[in-house]
């Protein structure tokens, strides 16, 4: 099974979802859910696919991510070095006491971070016999050294929530983008796997690009049974995670942290029952989806889920966001469904 879910905004539906079943298997018209605008099913081979719709915006991305005289002249700006850290400083400041308007203490969550003794943690995490791929090492998010920095980990939980308040803007609150835009994708799994599975019970989880495990926590508290496992490529990430689950009471099953590459995790195949991808996409160039597919297909089980969440460029609310100085490399500029189309099991895949 296959679950693809997109953070674009539709009043009361932020998700855009995709579930597709490996197997033979009745197809299902009805729906659980009471907001949501649509479903549309789409028959793939041996699996079974339901696209929950979203309000699109009237173009296919973003205008200030397609290929313009002015975001030519915007990224050749930014290129030249003294300037780009000008624009940087300034840049950062907008986000910060943008977040801080809406009630999110960036500096002071980032502080606790940065004078805490998260850096002990480093030593048990880091393989420092892996090789990073060439896209992660680009300056992105601000950084120049991208996810590869304590400030970054220091700064990505606060990162997320202003993000969120960005994704659900008619939220009350951060709480409240949080339960609908995690509730949501929470829900989706759990109403899938029950329909789709059987009796079958997720029992190991992975969560690929699991940043400062916030995702991988959600998932942990909702399967409290399943030993989950949260894979990043930044120790520096990797060690605010466990920092941060050392400091809540211990669970039945702890989260293991693994610091490899999601196109390459020497893992066993058909070692888990779910696999999960948070908004980590819309980071990678389309090679790096295409192989983080293939190796989240390998190590599923038969009957697994795959579970992708991330923004849709054809989101209405992204598209009329202003434009970000700093967008990532490859933010927005990819369709990232037909991204993993080019993967050969979902190449017939359409919606």
């Amino acid at each position: 099974m296959a679950l693809w879910a997109s953070s674009s905004s539709c009043q009361k539906l932020f998700l855009e979802t995709l579930v597709a079943r490996h197997g033979n298997g009745r197809r299902r018209s009805r729906n659980g859910r009471r907001d949501l605008d649509s479903v549309v099913h789409v028959g793939v081979a041996e699996r079974e696919a339901v696209a929950i719709a979203y309000e699109e915006g009237e173009r296919d991305r973003p205008k200030w991510a397609e290929e313009t005289p002015l975001s030519r002249l915007v990224k050749a700006l930014v290129s030249f070095k003294p300037l780009y850290s000008v624009l940087k400083l300034g840049a950062r400041q907008v986000l910060i006491s943008t977040a801080e308007k809406k009630n999110i203490p960036w500096r002071e969550m980032t502080r606790e971070i940065l004078e805490s003794d998260v850096y002990k943690e480093l030593p048990s995490i880091e393989n420092p016999s892996l090789r990073y791929p060439d896209y992660y090492l680009s300056p992105f998010h601000a950084y120049d050294e991208g996810n590869l920095s304590w400030l970054a980990a220091a700064e990505a939980e606060v990162a997320t929530m202003s993000m969120m308040r960005r994704a659900i803007p008619y939220a009350s609150s951060t709480e409240e983008a949080t339960r609908e835009m995690r509730g949501n994708w929470l829900q989706a799994i759990k109403q899938h796997h029950m329909e789709h599975s059987g009796n079958s019970k997720i029992e190991t989880i992975l969560d690929i690009g699991c940043s400062v495990g916030v995702s991988t926590r959600f998932l942990a508290d909702s399967f409290p049974y399943a030993k989950v496992t949260g894979l990043d490529l930044s120790p520096y990430f990797l060690s605010v995670a466990q920092f941060k689950e050392k400091q809540r009471p211990p669970r039945k099953n702890p989260i293991r942290w693994i610091h490899a590459a999601g196109e390459d995790t020497g893992l066993p195949s058909k070692s888990f029952d779910l696999v999960s991808f948070a908004y980590v996409f819309h980071e990678c160039p389309e090679r790096a989806i295409i192989a983080l597919v293939a190796e989240a297909f390998r190590l599923l089980r038969p009957g697994g889920t795959l579970v992708l969440t991330d923004q849709s460029p054809k989101s209405k609310i992204l598209q009329v966001q202003q434009f970000p100085i700093f967008h990532l490399p490859f933010y927005c500029l990819l369709d990232i469904f037909k991204s993993i189309s080019k993967f050969k099991v979902l190449r017939n895949l359409r919606c």
